[in-house]
């Protein structure tokens, strides 16, 4: 045991940026499958990019619902780790996938029964909407092998051992530009699936993305160490401690991403070309937001290790230091950005219209990037005290907020969507406030978990 790494944290900068990059890392590669796979159907037509901006953010609502339930676990383990009691990380780990598979078969019931009606309602060409529902029919079996997957963030970020994280995510990469380029052109004998094709090649990369790392946490000992496999009887009072702490951010995460959705369905009253302009923007969005994303998620994790070892003092000083560093990696990429947008639209192979009217659009969504790089490191903080109630309750305002806003703005003065956009500065602004009040206050100091 004497030879396994430490899992307690300090809160230097090397060990920032030591625990944070691999996360960088492991959120960029879906990010770049995300953007890779809008690249092929960008050369594919119009109308397929158009469309898996909203069948994306669809997927991406429940992949978020795991995402809270990761978040949870990552908590409490990491609040575990910091306690150095290791016994007790594999039965939460073991219980978080009984979990995550009901979760898991809900979710294809409900895109089985309800998705359809609610998206032929709400979109209004139909051919559009047929084509969306058959794309998540397929798109939503890979839910099951995302869940699972995700978890690994919970159990190597929350026990300090993120440097494993890039061998799962480096096979999804590469699986999923094989299968894409093979199911949508219809290349190496395949036959040419178009938008479908995507969603096939997206269900094996997952498939090998968990594969992969648990081979990885299986040969490094890993899971013998926190006995991650011998916990699988049903343990109650284990799970009504994780629901405790995670369905708070499941639901914070879900409305979080049902405002999105709302916010596509609303773009796409705006016409084709708008919805495919915003769906780019969410590319550009996920890319240059895994560096704001990565460090939040470490913060979450830190915050509640330093917890754990009754180091409260160290919580305020230790959000600054990321903060310093995401707000400045956030600048120079923005300002990068700003200067040469022609490039970056070049890639998705549009005409010289559609690019004029999608440069707007990139300033100001560059500028909400500034803002996310602390809001969102703040918003995690709370999280990481294990309070997800609060964390929920910031994140319900903020979206009333948010809605509002899109919904007279888009749809009720139908300004164009530059207006629309800027929904993000109002949303980021509101999530920092919220949260840095409530960590200035010191309430969240008499919070046990």
């Amino acid at each position: 045991m004497a030879s396994q790494p430490s899992l307690q944290v300090d809160t230097t900068y090397r060990q920032i940026i030591k625990l944070a990059l691999p996360i960088s890392f492991a959120m960029l590669i879906p990010q770049f499958n995300f953007v890779t796979t809008n690249v092929f159907l960008g050369h594919y037509n119009q109308e397929s990019l158009a469309i898996a901006g909203i069948t994306g953010v669809y997927y991406l609502i429940f992949a978020m619902i795991g995402f809270g339930l990761n978040n949870g676990l990552q908590a409490l383990i990491a609040r575990r780790a910091g306690e150095n009691r290791p016994e007790e990380i594999g039965k939460i780990f073991s219980q978080g996938i009984y979990i995550a598979c009901a979760i898991a078969a809900i979710s294809v019931l409900l895109t089985f029964t309800l998705a359809p009606s609610i998206l032929r309602q709400v979109i209004r060409s139909s051919d559009m909407a047929e084509k969306a529902v058959n794309f998540l029919k397929i798109r939503i079996w890979g839910l099951i092998f995302l869940y699972i997957y995700q978890m690994r963030n919970a159990l190597l970020v929350g026990t300090n051992q993120s440097k494993y994280l890039v061998y799962g995510t480096l096979a999804e990469a590469i699986t999923n530009i094989i299968f894409d380029y093979s199911f949508i052109f219809g290349h190496f004998g395949f036959p040419e699936l178009g938008l479908n094709g995507a969603a096939l090649a997206s269900i094996i990369a997952e498939f090998m993305g968990m594969f992969v790392i648990f081979l990885v946490i299986w040969r490094k000992g890993i899971s013998k160490r926190f006995a991650l496999f011998n916990h699988f009887r049903w343990n109650a009072p284990i799970v009504k401690q994780i629901l405790s702490i995670s369905t708070p951010l499941i639901f914070q995460l879900a409305v979080s991403l049902i405002s999105w959705e709302f916010f596509y369905i609303l773009v796409e009253h705006h016409g084709q070309e708008a919805l495919a302009i915003s769906n780019i923007m969410r590319n550009i969005f996920g890319i240059v937001g895994c560096i704001s994303w990565s460090f939040a998620a470490t913060t979450a994790a830190m915050v509640s290790n330093v917890i754990g070892q009754g180091k409260h003092e160290k919580v305020q000083p230790l959000i600054l230091k990321i903060i310093s560093i995401t707000t400045t990696a956030s600048i120079v990429i923005c300002v990068i950005l700003n200067l040469f947008p022609e490039v970056l639209l070049s890639v998705f192979a549009q005409d010289e219209s559609f690019n004029q009217h999608a440069i707007p659009v990139i300033r100001v969504v560059t500028f909400a990037m500034v803002l996310m790089s602390f809001g969102t490191v703040w918003l995690n903080a709370v999280t990481g005290t294990g309070n997800s109630r609060v964390t929920f309750l910031i994140e319900f305002v903020t979206i009333t907020l948010y809605s509002v806003y899109i919904w007279l703005v888009l749809e009720k003065f139908f300004l164009p969507i530059t207006y629309g956009w800027m929904s993000e500065w109002l949303y980021w602004i509101s999530l920092f406030t919220f949260s840095y009040l409530y960590i200035r206050s010191g309430k969240w100091k008499t919070k046990v978990i």
